[in-house]
């Protein structure tokens, strides 16, 4: 259950500065749906803004990563953070970005095998090699 309220959409439409980032979601996506994340963060709408925007940017915006990638490595730190919210709002978005079932299994393997090595490699301190490091 959520800490906070989560907005209708007729909450929404009377809050000028929440309805302006739901708009500008709807439309980047194409759907009329708005997912609770956002709905949640509505409660405050600089919040909700500043996300929004930052986001949009890191995203959907130019960079040298495509954007199934981009869903890719969202979905891997989701994973190492514990947010299952996150973790399935992103495995949808990878979806429809066009990430197979063999492309999401083999995802798992990796991030499975990297949370094993790094516990390992945290309980036992091993320390970097010189070799590793920049300008090293």
């Amino acid at each position: 259950m959520a800490t906070v309220r989560l907005w209708t959409d007729e909450e929404v439409e009377r809050d000028p500065a929440v309805k302006a980032v739901f708009d500008e979601i709807r439309a980047s996506r194409g759907t009329k749906f708005v997912n609770n994340f956002w709905r949640a963060l509505a409660n405050d709408p600089p919040t909700l803004r500043r996300t929004w925007d930052s986001l949009k940017q890191v995203m959907g915006g130019p960079g040298a990563l495509d954007p199934l990638t981009r869903e890719l490595i969202y979905i891997a730190v989701s994973a190492a953070n514990g947010c299952t919210y996150c973790i399935h709002s992103h495995t949808a978005a990878a979806k429809q970005k066009g990430m197979t079932d063999a492309q999401h299994m083999h995802l798992l393997a990796i991030i499975g095998m990297a949370a094993e090595t790094n516990n390992l490699v945290n309980t036992l301190q091993v320390p970097v090699d010189p070799e590793f490091l920049v300008g090293g």
